[in-house]
């Protein structure tokens, strides 16, 4: 009976030091790390045509990669481009007019009205001898050699001579002056006008081409060639591969412990024996409630903080939605201990 006691003593010693060991093991491994459960979640952008018009061509399927600037799909242009080339004719005529009116008058038109100047003077001048001879003539002959109307006839053709003189004079004024700048004003804003419905027009026509504005993954496929597209339609679902990130969420007795650019690793069931590095990137300045598809051992009912880990996948083998554990090591750097360090010293010189 006593070797038996001593055997149970020496079993029980063995087991209660077995499991001290293993719960300090335990103690330290948790003081090291702190471990995280999520999900990989990535930016997905849906892509529309901005014009209203029938879908010509669609150029990539569901899972293709495609790369930035890489045409996805182009609308039916056979109205557009008409339009555009009837708007740019009419620019390039308004745009002649208007360097017609800055240049002023040739000097071939300014000699021109200057010679119809002279011409009018020595009309009016002819008109005017015609008269003082017709005047003169009745003036001494009491009215009885020429006739009273054919005075008043060479009188009436003075005044046209001289009213014509004038009307000339002012037209090599004008000639001289050049257009008003109210004309030019109106013209080159006509001009403006043009320009800006050929802008307009180029750029329905650009927006004619379905472009990939990031490198990213087809999702989804929404239409097909033959559609009636529109910009609130989605012609493609788009899948950001860079970057990815792991949600996770941390409960605030864990929050001191993390900040911004720790280091950390990701793990997946998918890939069980390899670790995607990552860092923390951001971290939610909003307590929420634990969401449902977070398995945690705390009560549903308790508050955390929203974590974004990003991990690097050059590989593209995280998929949105994959569960996965995120890793953060709470051990300092050399670097962060030589900085605490110092930054000790100052408070303790304070």
């Amino acid at each position: 009976m006593r070797r038996a006691a001593i055997i149970l003593t020496l079993v029980i010693v063995v087991a209660v030091s077995g499991a001290l060991f293993w719960w300090n093991s335990q103690r330290a491994h948790e003081a090291k790390e702190l471990v995280l459960h999520g999900n990989v979640d990535l930016r997905q952008v849906d892509l529309a045509f901005n014009n209203s018009e029938r879908i010509a061509a669609v150029l990539v399927q569901e899972g293709d990669r495609v790369r930035r600037g890489q045409l996805l799909a182009r609308l039916d242009t056979s109205r557009l481009e008409p339009q555009l080339a009837q708007v740019e004719a009419q620019a390039a005529a308004q745009r002649q007019v208007v360097q017609r009116l800055r240049n002023g008058s040739r000097p071939e038109e300014i000699a021109q009205a200057r010679a119809n100047v002279e011409a009018s003077k020595a009309d009016a001048i002819n008109a005017r001898a015609q008269y003082e001879r017709w005047r003169s003539a009745a003036e001494i002959s009491a009215g009885r050699a020429v006739r009273q109307q054919d005075v008043d006839n060479a009188k009436a053709a003075l005044g046209v001579a001289e009213a014509k003189l004038v009307v000339n004079q002012r037209a090599l004024e004008l000639a001289v002056a050049g257009p008003r700048k109210e004309d030019v004003a109106e013209n080159e804003a006509r001009l403006r006008g043009s320009e800006a419905q050929a802008a307009l027009l180029r750029q329905q026509l650009a927006d004619s081409q379905l472009i990939a504005p990031v490198d990213a993954v087809v999702r989804t496929r929404v239409m097909e060639a033959g559609e009636m597209a529109s910009p609130q339609k989605a012609v493609f679902a788009l899948a950001i591969t860079d970057p990815k990130w792991v949600r996770v969420y941390v409960s605030e007795p864990d929050l001191g412990k993390v900040r911004s650019g720790m280091a950390a690793w990701v793990v997946v069931d998918s890939f069980p024996k390899r670790r995607f590095d990552g860092w923390i990137g951001f971290i939610s300045p909003v307590a929420e409630f634990t969401p449902k598809s977070v398995q945690t051992e705390e009560l549903r009912t308790s508050l955390v903080y929203e974590v974004r880990v990003f991990v690097k996948d050059p590989a593209d083998e995280l998929r949105l939605g994959m569960p996965a554990s995120a890793y953060v090591s709470l051990e300092k750097t050399d670097r962060e201990k030589i900085e605490t360090g110092r930054s000790g010293d100052k408070e303790t010189r304070r």
